[in-house]
């Protein structure tokens, strides 16, 4: 018995001579690992409000709304387990970021523990359908470079996005046929549209 009570007096010993073990946070900053996962981000100029992270996130910790032409993207970091799968499957892989400064999170509020990034919608001209956020189709247009010429959509939105404008509301009421080829449509409509074109409806 007597080598425990020795080691605990050294160790008293150690801890008067040399100060606590234990840092002097929060009167000094603490310097998180740099593989610390804090609070996720959204990088306003990267996200293109696609919405991966909200479907790949374990906790559902991120809300997706679709309202009139805006896409809010919301994400409640009072529930957030930090695992880090937003930013891991982030579609830009730059859209998300987990901060690895940002680690006081505390509020009295739940109603404040929530950042928000909100995203101009593309809808179907047909049905009103949401298809995606402009800045995704943008991206996706990019990054499939010359390709894009294969996908009616993405034409279209780089023709307007380069100022050659159409007026969705010109064919009015009128059923979807030929003339719908080149208008930004959603899936179902599209298929309307060929189906129509080959087989005459």
């Amino acid at each position: 018995m007597k080598t425990p009570k020795i080691r605990e007096v050294r160790e008293a010993i150690t801890a008067v001579i040399k100060g606590p073990y234990t840092t002097s946070f929060p009167f000094t900053p603490l310097k998180p690992a740099d593989a610390f996962r804090g609070q996720p981000e959204w990088q306003e100029e990267d996200c293109v409000g696609c919405g991966a992270c909200a479907e790949v996130c374990p906790a559902r910790t991120i809300d997706v709304i679709d309202e009139g032409n805006t896409r809010t993207l919301i994400h409640h970091f009072d529930n957030c387990i930090f695992c880090g799968q937003c930013q891991a499957y982030c579609t830009t892989k730059k859209g998300i970021i987990l901060s690895n400064e940002k680690y006081e999170l505390a509020v009295f509020d739940r109603e404040q523990a929530v950042t928000k990034v909100e995203k101009e919608l593309v809808r179907c001209e047909s049905c009103g359908g949401v298809i995606t956020t402009r800045e995704h189709l943008m991206w996706i247009a990019r990054k499939t470079g010359s390709l894009a010429v294969a996908n009616p959509v993405l034409v279209t939105a780089l023709n307007r996005e380069l100022g050659a404008t159409t007026d969705p509301s010109a064919r009015g009421d009128k059923p979807l046929g030929r003339g719908d080829t080149y208008r930004v449509l959603c899936p179902s409509c599209r298929r309307e549209v060929y189906i129509t074109e080959d087989w005459q409806g």
